[in-house]
């Protein structure tokens, strides 16, 4: 691997293997990936193969079992990114009782600090937000009313809010209404621009055409480069 300084890379996995349970069964087996600056990185593969974990790897979720991962800005080590982070809607608790507006301002660092007062600015972002994931009339509802679409839609808000700079989107079009999905592609698309975009979906059609890296992973990684890597055939 280049040096971070040279290839703008800003995370690397070396060699990452992650085993659970008693027998120590390997969700990741010996997986290194490379990722630079500005990547638009489309990951899919089986389920079960690994996507989630690495995914929860790259943000600091998860320790790997053997291997590393290393985080780079302007060619120098450091210990973590700023990035924003769409999970999987059933990994959220719709129970907890919090508002749509309140849920996309946690994308915000400062939101989280003790006795921190919302600022002007910071309003002004939530406001604009909540416009562009089409959830301003819900801004007052709790996320227990909300349906799959509209959870997906606020959680994404929070991811987005404070222009990270490594997105990491997982099956963001789960629960999405078609009206909607194509508005989304237009967000990811916009926010390519300024941030490195890491995103898991099984539906590549669209997402494969604004990708400029394509990653099939099954335990372990491989970098596909067929014109239609969705399709599993032209990926061996």
């Amino acid at each position: 691997m280049q040096s971070p300084a040279t290839n703008n890379t800003i995370i690397a996995l070396n060699d990452v293997c992650v085993a659970y349970g008693a027998r120590q069964q390997l969700a990741l087996d010996h997986a290194s990936l490379s990722i630079a600056q500005g990547d638009f990185v489309a990951i899919t593969g089986p389920n079960g193969g690994g996507k989630t974990t690495t995914l929860r790897v790259i943000l600091q979720l998860l320790k790997p079992t053997s291997g590393s991962v290393a985080f780079y800005r302007d060619g120098r080590q450091v210990q973590h990114l700023e990035m924003g982070y769409l999970p999987q809607k059933n990994m959220i608790d719709s129970r907890f009782p919090v508002t749509v507006a309140e849920v996309v301002a946690m994308g915000l660092p400062a939101i989280m600090k003790p006795l921190h007062r919302i600022t002007a600015q910071e309003r002004d972002l939530i406001d604009s937000m909540l416009e562009t994931v089409g959830m301003a009339d819900k801004r007052n509802s709790p996320i227990g009313s909300l349906s799959g679409g509209q959870l997906q839609r606020t959680l994404l808000g929070r991811a987005m809010i404070s222009s990270p700079e490594v997105l990491v989107l997982d099956e963001p079009l789960s629960y999405i209404d078609k009206a909607f999905e194509h508005h989304l592609y237009g967000i990811i698309e916009r926010v390519s621009h300024s941030s490195t975009i890491i995103l898991v979906s099984h539906e590549m059609s669209v997402i494969s055409g604004m990708a400029n890296r394509h990653i099939i992973i099954d335990k372990t990684l491989h970098e596909c480069h067929a014109a239609h890597h969705y399709q599993q055939s032209e990926c061996q």
